[in-house]
């Protein structure tokens, strides 16, 4: 098992910075997993991100709706939906009614790509842990924000 301590070879002034710097290194260690997760798929976690959000909407999405439901709020979200749009990903619909608004819809080819990733990958971020402890571990999350 891990030990924050050990990993970055600090010490803590008391438990709750202990507990923050941990979460921080966690997000990073979490970051650099997807990273080289994608790799070989070709998109990022924050485009993986996108074309999740697309393909259980089973329809259209407006940019904003997109971007208001990521998990990784990015400023730089059309530029990841400009290239997931190259890589033929998704397709841009505009909006019969109003020029200004454009649809994104998942293509057959991210649909194929999302087939293509196994969902097991997180289960292996949370793997040593028990379904009790992801409960806690949620809640706690939930309430630090």
């Amino acid at each position: 098992m891990g030990d924050i301590s050990k990993d970055i070879n600090s010490k803590f002034p008391d438990i709750k910075i202990k507990a923050l710097i941990n979460i921080l290194y966690t997000a990073n260690w979490i970051t650099s997993f997807q990273n080289e997760f994608f790799k070989p798929f070709g998109i990022s976690p924050q485009q993986f991100n996108i074309l999740k959000i697309l393909n259980g909407a089973k329809g259209p999405l407006k940019v904003q709706v997109i971007k208001d439901r990521m998990i990784e709020r990015s400023p730089n979200a059309t530029r990841l939906m400009d290239k997931l749009c190259d890589k033929q990903l998704i397709d841009r619909v505009p909006c019969p009614d109003d020029r200004r608004v454009v649809h994104i819809n998942i293509t057959k080819k991210g649909q194929n790509v999302l087939n293509s990733i196994s969902d097991d990958f997180n289960n292996r971020l949370v793997k040593n842990i028990t379904q009790q402890e992801a409960q806690q571990l949620s809640d706690l999350l939930d309430k630090m924000r």
